[in-house]
C-alpha cells in the first residue's frame, strides 16, 4: 500500500468461494486501481468494478481510454476481465444521437444491453423504473407464500408483521431513494398491492410505501447532513435566514423527482434547520 510493500508469499490457490476475507482481500489489492480522466469513475464493489464515464459533444477519447487502462491494469496485475460477463450501458438523451461503437476489451467486443442490474437494481438506458419494479414485485409475491404458511400455522399477528418486513419489506425498498420518486403511478399502485396483500394475511397495520419512501429519503439527508466529508453536502445549503433550505433548481422533471430535490423538500416539513458553521467542501457529481 503507498511505498510500504510486505513481503512476498506464494500461494498455490485463491480464496475458497465465500470467503469473508475475499472483499477486503480484493479491496486492499486493487486500491490502486483508480480512474484516470476526470470525467470518469471507477466503481469497486466486492468483486465487480463498474467504469462511469462522461462523453461531452461526442468525445468518447476519456472513456476508451479509461477502458484500456482498466484492462492493461488487469494484465499487469495478473487479473482476468470476464469479457462475456461485462455489459456496456448508454444512456442518451439528446435528440440527435451519434452512432457510437461498442468499446472491445482485449479484441473481444463488449455487449451493449437495454438494461443492467447495479447492485440489485434495474439500471435501462432510458432511466425508467418499470422493468425495476416489476421485479421487485414478483420476487416479493413468492416470499408471500411463506407468509401464509405461517399464517395457516397459528403465527401471531406481531411475528407475522416482523417476517414481512424482514423478508418481504427489505426487497420492495432496497434503494428505494435511487428510484422511487420517477416510478409511475401504476409502478407505485403494484409496489402497494403487495403490502396489502400482507396487511390482509398479517392481520397488522403495516407502513405504506410511500411513507417508507418519505422516512428514508429524511433519514438518509440527515447523514448526509452530519458528514462533513460526503461530496454532495453542499447541495443542502441553508439559506440566510438559516430556518429553510435551499430549493434546488431542476430543469427536467426527472430530475425534480430525485433524491436531492425531494429531500429538500421533505426536510422542511420534518426537521427544523439550524444555523450551519461548516467549511466548504468539495462537490462531485455523477451525470448520467
Amino acid at each position: 500500500m503507498g511505498p510500504k510493500i510486505s513481503a512476498p508469499l506464494t500461494i498455490s490457490t485463491g480464496a475458497p468461494q465465500g470467503c469473508v476475507l475475499s472483499p477486503l482481500l480484493y479491496s486492499l489489492y486493487t486500491h490502486d486501481c483508480v480512474a484516470t480522466h476526470g470525467s470518469n469513475a471507477v466503481i469497486k464493489f466486492a468483486d465487480d468494478t463498474t467504469v462511469m464515464g462522461l462523453i461531452t459533444d461526442g468525445d468518447e477519447t476519456a472513456y476508451r481510454s479509461e477502458v484500456d487502462c482498466l484492462a492493461q491494469y488487469s494484465q499487469d496485475n495478473n487479473l482476468i476481465l470476464n469479457t462475456d460477463k461485462t455489459k456496456e450501458l448508454v444512456v442518451d438523451f439528446r435528440k440527435k444521437r451519434q452512432i457510437q461503437h461498442p468499446i472491445s476489451i482485449n479484441g473481444s467486443a463488449v455487449e451493449r444491453v437495454h438494461s443492467i442490474k447495479f447492485l440489485g437494481v434495474h439500471i435501462t438506458r432510458d432511466l425508467t423504473w418499470e422493468e425495476h419494479t416489476n421485479q421487485v414485485v414478483k420476487k416479493a409475491q413468492r416470499r408471500l407464500f411463506h407468509l401464509r404458511r405461517l399464517k395457516k400455522f397459528g403465527v401471531g399477528p406481531k411475528i407475522l408483521g416482523a417476517f414481512f418486513r424482514g423478508t418481504t419489506e427489505s426487497i420492495l425498498t432496497g434503494c428505494i431513494t435511487a428510484w422511487y420518486g420517477n416510478c409511475t403511478a401504476q409502478s407505485r399502485k403494484m409496489l402497494q398491492r403487495v403490502v396489502r396483500t400482507a396487511e390482509r394475511i398479517s392481520g397488522c397495520e403495516l407502513p405504506s410505501i410511500q411513507d417508507t419512501y418519505k422516512a428514508r429519503c429524511v433519514r438518509k439527508a440527515l447523514r448526509i447532513i452530519g458528514n462533513p466529508s460526503h461530496p454532495n453536502q453542499k447541495l443542502f445549503e441553508l439559506l440566510p435566514s438559516g430556518r429553510r433550505y435551499q430549493s434546488l433548481r431542476a430543469k427536467t422533471q426527472r430530475m425534480t423527482s430525485s433524491f436531492f430535490p425531494q429531500a429538500v423538500r421533505l426536510l422542511e416539513k420534518h426537521t427544523t434547520p439550524q444555523p450551519s458553521t461548516r467549511t466548504p467542501q468539495q462537490q462531485t457529481v455523477v451525470t448520467f
